[in-house]
């Protein structure tokens, strides 16, 4: 029991330092911060607070100054590149503001591409691509080209690609910054389902109150340290 009560992310006294000299500059201060499995967590704070740097970091793909990053007990701080890599192409799936789909690709095409990276044969990757297409309700939509789909559809088409390795862990980055109120609606409506029935822990970084609503726990950040954390009730999520 207790070994499943123990964090799935933990950070302990982590400090970011860039730069040298009279260029030297702490992005990061000693941040702590434990993350549940299964939670749903929306990290909040100014330009240069930090969040972005933490994100970076949970996500493997930067590493502390300083300090301890454990994710599911291992030291990621102690890891060489190639292990950061295999760590992320497991377990992380990742969501950007900017969708980052190949333009002359099909939306089943840009979801096969994480396989095609972990080496799945063909038909393997189509079936696997086109179950991961229905989850975000876009499997009639597979032979569509990013220049034929909606802005909510082709963030649509991104979380496929982000969820279709099945990863424990989701990190967004202003998932819903390029779109309108409604479709913002339902890209958050659809990560809180991914949340709750695929047991996916959600990470996302937002500027946007209504959008942070969505989440259980609220994470801010202020200079380079976490300022406060809020944790709403289960029966309030």
């Amino acid at each position: 029991m207790a070994a499943s009560e123990s964090p799935l992310i933990q950070l302990r006294n982590v400090t970011k330092v860039y730069g040298e000299g009279a260029t030297q500059f702490q992005a990061l201060k000693g941040i702590d911060l434990d993350i549940q499995a299964g939670d749903f967590v929306a990290v909040m704070g100014p330009s240069g607070s930090g969040k972005s740097t933490t994100m970076n970091i949970l996500g493997c793909l930067d590493v502390p100054s300083a300090g301890e990053f454990r994710f599911k007990g291992v030291h990621v701080e102690q890891l060489g590149r190639d292990q950061r890599a295999l760590l992320r192409r497991k377990y992380l799936g990742f969501v950007f503001q900017g969708f980052n789909l190949l333009a002359r690709t099909s939306a089943l095409e840009n979801v096969e591409l994480p396989l095609v990276y972990r080496g799945d044969g063909k038909a393997a990757r189509r079936e696997t691509a086109m179950a991961a297409l229905e989850k975000v309700g876009l499997d009639r939509w597979w032979d569509h080209t990013p220049a034929e789909l909606s802005g909510g559809q082709q963030q649509r088409v991104a979380i496929a690609r982000a969820i279709v390795t099945n990863p424990d862990v989701l990190l967004a980055d202003e998932p819903t910054g390029n779109l309108d109120s409604e479709r913002s609606i339902e890209i958050m409506e659809l990560l809180t389902d991914l949340n709750k029935t695929g047991n996916i822990t959600v990470l996302m970084v937002t500027h946007e109150p209504d959008m942070a609503a969505f989440a259980r726990t609220l994470v801010h950040f202020k200079d380079g340290l976490v300022e406060r954390i809020e944790h709403k009730s289960r029966t309030a999520a």
